[in-house]
């Protein structure tokens, strides 16, 4: 049974709570109107349609908007071969949504990350807490709002930190450039609005001196 066939039995099952399947470069895509529905949603999924596989939970931040957030559950079968892509939406005010750990246990680590780098709570999880930052950390990495330079915040046991991950920015993607020194993101000075590449430049040089060439270490040439 293909992935759209799949799509259509959610549908045949859920009614109008399942929208017309989407189908963009091969994949398939379906959304889930009541977000407080997704665990009845999953649990058929996985029983009558095959999706053993939760293959990852992911999270929109559609900052500016009404819900907020969209939560991205990817279902594989691997009986048919085929996977299927789930979505739903979740307003800022609840950033709340039922947990699916019950259905595949593997959704207790995508859930933890979700909810430390969003915001975004799962009802019912056994152990919500933060999986990359330490507890207590007041902010959410992955939300639009937070700055690309990161935020100063005290962290336990260290007299302090200073802003992270990306100190120093904001980083930006200079379009066209002649070569990929000039494409890769950097930070801009906003003073002279020039780009800082004097370390690749001087790393581009050592790398050539070195090995005779500029495009990664490869095998030395004898000169």
């Amino acid at each position: 049974m293909s992935a759209l066939e799949q799509a259509n039995k959610l549908r045949e099952k859920f009614g109008e709570l399942i929208s017309v399947p989407v189908e963009f470069r091969g994949e398939i895509t379906v959304i889930l109107a009541d977000a407080e529905r997704i665990v009845e949603v999953c649990e058929f999924a996985k029983r009558d349609l095959g999706f053993s596989y939760l293959v990852d939970i992911c999270s929109v931040d559609n900052y500016g908007d009404d819900p907020r957030w969209t939560v991205v559950y990817h279902f594989s079968n691997f009986t048919d071969g085929v996977h299927l892509r789930l979505k739903t939406d979740v307003g800022e005010e609840k950033a709340e949504l039922p947990t699916v750990t019950k259905v595949w246990r593997t959704a207790d680590w995508h859930e933890r990350e979700i909810y430390d780098m969003m915001g975004i709570r799962f009802r019912g999880h056994p152990d919500l807490r933060r999986i990359l930052m330490w507890e207590g950390y007041p902010y959410f990495p992955l939300r639009k709002d937070f700055p690309l330079a990161g935020k100063p915040s005290e962290m336990p046991d260290v007299a302090f930190t200073n802003a992270a991950p990306l100190e120093g920015g904001p980083f930006v993607t200079i379009a066209g450039g002649k070569d990929t020194i000039a494409r890769e993101p950097r930070v801009r000075i906003p003073e002279t609005d020039s780009l800082e590449t004097t370390n690749r430049v001087e790393r581009r040089d050592d790398i050539k001196n070195l090995h005779g060439h500029s495009h990664g270490p490869g095998p030395i040439e004898k000169k």
